[in-house]
C-alpha cells in the first residue's frame, strides 16, 4: 500500500509542494546492497537518513540532494533495487546510461542514480573489498564486479556497459557461508588491480539465491586513497514510513548521554531540526564493554510527551517520558556497537535526561 505525502518547506529545504510517495518496504523484497565501497543510494541514505531535509545537503551533497529529491524512496528502500526474470541475460535487460538504477526498475523510483555528476566517492586502494549486506539472508547464485575502465569519468559521462570490466566474480554461495550478523549476512568480495588512479564507479551485479532476483549496485571510488574499512555493525533496515513534517531550523542541542557500563550500554539524543509544532530528534545507542541482545531507552522530560511516529525503535510516551525499545533487527549490539533510531515529537522541543538499560 502506497501512502502519499507533501513536503512542504521553506525555501531552500524542499520544493514547495513536492509530492511523493512512500513504498512501505515487503519482506519479499527486502534484500540488501553493497555497503562498503557504499553505492548510491545507501550512501545517501547513511549519511542523511536521519536529517534528509537539512538545506547543507544540497551544498555538501548535491548529488544525493538531487536524489532525495527526486524520490525519497529510492534511500528508504536502500535494499530493493532490483529486477526479475532476466535470466542472466542483464546486458539485454538494462540500456547503457541506466545501469544504476537497474533500467529504471520499480517504476522508476531509483531513476536518479543514473544522474550523472560528482557522488561522493570513497578511498580506495588498488586492493579492496566489496561488501555486500543481505538482510534477507538468500545468499548468492553469483556476484560479479566490475571496474570502470581507465579513462572513464563519472562526473561527466554517463556509465555503459563499454565502459566496464569485471574484476571479480564469487560462483554460488548458500547464506549459511557468509558471515552472520544480528539482521542478516555479509559478503566480502575481494578486487585486485594495479595502476589506477583517479575516479572510477564499481558496479556490482548480485544474484540472489531467491526466484530470479538481480541486483544492481553502483558504488564510486577514489583510486589512490587509503584502504577503505567496511563498518563492522551491519546497516539498519529503514523504517517503512520515513517522517514527513519539514523542518525550518538546523540542529541546535549537543548530543547528552550516560555512560555505559559492562554489559550494559549508553545512549546521546541529538535535536535533528525544529519547527512550530514539533521537532525531529534522533538518539544514538552504544553497547558497552560486553555484547547485548536487546536495550531500552528512557527520555526523561519536564513535562507531558507525545510522539507522532518512530522509525528503527518503538517509542511510547508515558507521561512526561518517551520510552523507546528496540526493533528486532537491532537489538543485538557487539560490545561497542552501535545502532541509531529517530523520531518526531509535539510541542516544543527540550533536552532530556537520556538513560539506557540493556539485557545481556
Amino acid at each position: 500500500m502506497k501512502r502519499r505525502a507533501i513536503f512542504s518547506a521553506a525555501a531552500g529545504v524542499l520544493l514547495a509542494g513536492l509530492t511523493v510517495l512512500f513504498a512501505p518496504t515487503s519482506p519479499a523484497n527486502a534484500h540488501g546492497n553493497i555497503t562498503g565501497p557504499a553505492s548510491r543510494n545507501y550512501g545517501c541514505y547513511e549519511r542523511w537518513g536521519s536529517k534528509f531535509q537539512d538545506p547543507a545537503m544540497a551544498t555538501e551533497d548535491p548529488m544525493c540532494w538531487q536524489a532525495w529529491q527526486a524520490n525519497p524512496n529510492a534511500m528508504w528502500n536502500w535494499n530493493g533495487l532490483f529486477r526479475e526474470q532476466v535470466a542472466g541475460n542483464h546486458q539485454g535487460a538494462i540500456p547503457d546510461g541506466q545501469l544504476c538504477s537497474g533500467g529504471r526498475t520499480e517504476n522508476g523510483r531509483y531513476n536518479a542514480m543514473d544522474t550523472v555528476g560528482d557522488w561522493k566517492a570513497t578511498n580506495v586502494g588498488n586492493s579492496f573489498n566489496v561488501k555486500l549486506f543481505d538482510g534477507a539472508r538468500h545468499g548468492a547464485d553469483y556476484i560479479w564486479v566490475y571496474v570502470t575502465k581507465p579513462g572513464f569519468n563519472p562526473v561527466t559521462q554517463a556509465l555503459k556497459w563499454s565502459d566496464l570490466t569485471r574484476v571479480s566474480e564469487i560462483g554460488n554461495t548458500p547464506a549459511a557461508q557468509w558471515t552472520q550478523r544480528a539482521d542478516g549476512v555479509e559478503i566480502d568480495v575481494p578486487v585486485s588491480l594495479s595502476g589506477r588512479s583517479g575516479r572510477a564507479v564499481v558496479y556490482t551485479i548480485w544474484q540472489a539465491s531467491h526466484a530470479d532476483q538481480s541486483y544492481y549496485f553502483c558504488s564510486d571510488v577514489n583510486f589512490g586513497g587509503t584502504t577503505t574499512t567496511p563498518p563492522t555493525t551491519p546497516p539498519t533496515t529503514p523504517p517503512t514510513t520515513p517522517p514527513t513534517t519539514p523542518p525550518t531550523t538546523p540542529p541546535t542541542t549537543p548530543p547528552t548521554s550516560t555512560p555505559p557500563a559492562t554489559g550494559a550500554c549508553s545512549a546521546s539524543y541529538a535535536l535533528s531540526s525544529q519547527w512550530s509544532g514539533g521537532y525531529q530528534a534522533e538518539v544514538k545507542v552504544t553497547a558497552g564493554s560486553a555484547a547485548i541482545k536487546g536495550w531500552r531507552v528512557t527520555l526523561s522530560y519536564g513535562s507531558s510527551q507525545t510522539v507522532q511516529q518512530s522509525w528503527n525503535s518503538t517509542v511510547t510516551a508515558s507521561g512526561s517520558s518517551l520510552v523507546a525499545t528496540n526493533a528486532t533487527y537491532n537489538g543485538a549490539l557487539a560490545a561497542s556497537g552501535s545502532t541509531s533510531f529517530g523520531f518526531i515529537g509535539s510541542g516544543t522541543a527540550s533536552t532530556p535526561t537520556v538513560t539506557c538499560t540493556a539485557t545481556t
